[in-house]
């Protein structure tokens, strides 16, 4: 069998966002000690929001970034609080605080801020430190007693510290390494580009013509945003075929355009598009997504990232060569998030103590292949292997720690902002017809579990 028996053992997570801290807690409750490694100087990870961003290359073409957070100044997040929390720590509104269903990002930075106090995380995190080398020990027969380099250094400090582990645990995000499309003399273009990673507020852009790249929820955001003070802002889009809330914003906008995909760029400023059209434009902000990346992580080659594929991992959780020593938390997108990290975390440590164990590496690699084969024939691209949304996915997962589905509150409140938003782009996060489902939510057991303590944090 893959896993041992009935021990302790001393773990490494990189990165204390929603995903490390999560981690941080299960795995102290299984018994284990656990140290978190978190670069910036507080918890929360991407909500951290960082302002000064002229120290970061535009396109965010640095190994090692110097900015980890994407989130711009007037982001809301996109689904309603009540469905967003940990299992059993409930997204509650505080007087005082952004008490809006759908608040800004700072109000989910104090979320994950008082889901720290309440279990007493503060005390496993080391702050500014970034971790620069993670590496096995001497490696030898598979899934024995494998142990791990952490190599690391605190902020300012000349000494690198190293240290062994039993076991890392890889939590530091998805949203933090721009991924950039290949475009004909885009190296050779003078003018301004940049990456939506490094893009906060609107009025830098102000009376320029302005090119977005990508009609994602950020390429939407910020084309919304830019609108207000561009000459001309141009959406450039992989399909011409969007949702009637996009469109209701374009024809509300005289200088907001929809176009295919970019062509070629050229040196006097023109912007070519696929059908012919161009444009002179000042600026391209490329709101093109992220990559995966583990700079500091050497596997000797036994996980690597193809095309936005980490692989291979078993349920997007472990290597099976390497499992369960090695494993990852927060890779799959498309989902509800913090529950579902939390059913990763409890996984990871159940399996390090012995309490659960993994399939047969025979079985791990059949399944993997077999979950790559089913994603081919559905016509979904490498790159996307991990965008699961599906709640069925979700329920299997949680079943290896025997632990509860997500209700079906929390599945019909997603589904009901996502068809809102798809039909009010501009309204949905303030104009919402969920009234019977809010209150369902509201009065379960997930919102009155903590009773009015956790309103004294």
């Amino acid at each position: 069998m893959v896993s041992d028996r009935g021990q302790s053992k001393n773990v490494c997570v990189i990165g204390a966002g929603p995903s490390g801290l999560v981690a941080a807690r299960e795995l102290r409750k299984e018994g284990h000690t656990a140290v978190v490694l978190e670069q910036n100087h507080d918890v929360g990870g991407q909500w951290l929001y960082e302002p000064h961003v002229d120290i970061e290359d535009p396109l965010g073409r640095n190994k090692f970034l110097s900015v980890h957070s994407s989130i711009y100044d007037s982001l809301r997040i996109a689904s309603p609080r009540e469905i967003m929390g940990y299992t059993d720590f409930p997204f509650l509104l505080k007087k005082g605080r952004d008490m809006r269903r759908f608040p800004g990002h700072n109000e989910l930075w104090l979320y994950l801020k008082d889901f720290g106090e309440w279990f007493g995380l503060k005390e496993m995190i080391r702050f500014n430190t970034r971790v620069e080398y993670v590496g096995m020990l001497d490696y030898g027969e598979f899934g024995k007693d494998l142990k791990w380099v952490v190599k690391s250094k605190e902020k300012n400090a000349e000494k690198v510290v190293e240290e062994v582990f039993d076991a890392v645990v890889v939590a530091t995000g998805h949203y933090s390494q721009p991924r950039l499309p290949c475009i004909k003399g885009m190296d050779a273009w003078k003018r301004k580009q940049m990456h939506s990673h490094i893009y906060r507020v609107p009025e830098p852009f102000r009376d320029e013509v302005v090119v977005i790249v990508g009609n994602s929820q950020s390429g939407q955001d910020i084309s919304m945003e830019i609108v207000e003070v561009a000459k001309e802002v141009y959406l450039s889009a992989r399909s011409l075929d969007i949702t009637e809330g996009l469109s209701k914003v374009i024809s509300k906008h005289q200088n907001l355009h929809l176009h295919p995909q970019m062509e070629s760029l050229h040196e006097d400023g023109r912007v070519q598009f696929e059908d012919g059209s161009w444009v002179i434009a000042d600026t391209i902000i490329y709101c093109t997504g992220y990559s995966y990346t583990f700079p500091f992580l050497d596997t000797k080659g036994i996980v690597v990232v193809d095309d936005n594929r980490v692989g291979p991992l078993f349920e997007h959780t472990f290597p099976p060569s390497l499992a369960p020593s090695l494993s990852f938390v927060g890779i799959p997108r498309k989902l509800i998030g913090f529950p579902f990290f939390e059913s990763q975390a409890k996984w990871i440590a159940q399996v390090l103590s012995g309490k659960r164990s993994l399939p047969s590496w025979d079985d791990m690699m059949q399944s993997i292949k077999e979950f790559y084969h089913s994603r081919e024939l559905a016509g979904i691209p490498k790159r996307n292997t991990h965008d699961l949304a599906d709640f069925e996915y979700c329920d299997k997962y949680a079943d290896y720690t025997g632990s509860p589905h997500l209700e079906e509150w929390r599945k019909q409140l997603c589904i009901s902002a996502l068809v809102n938003s798809f039909a009010n782009l501009e309204t949905y996060r303030d104009s919402y017809d969920d009234d019977e489902l809010l209150q369902e939510a509201l009065q379960s057991p997930h919102f009155t579990q903590l009773g009015d303590d956790a309103l004294a944090l």
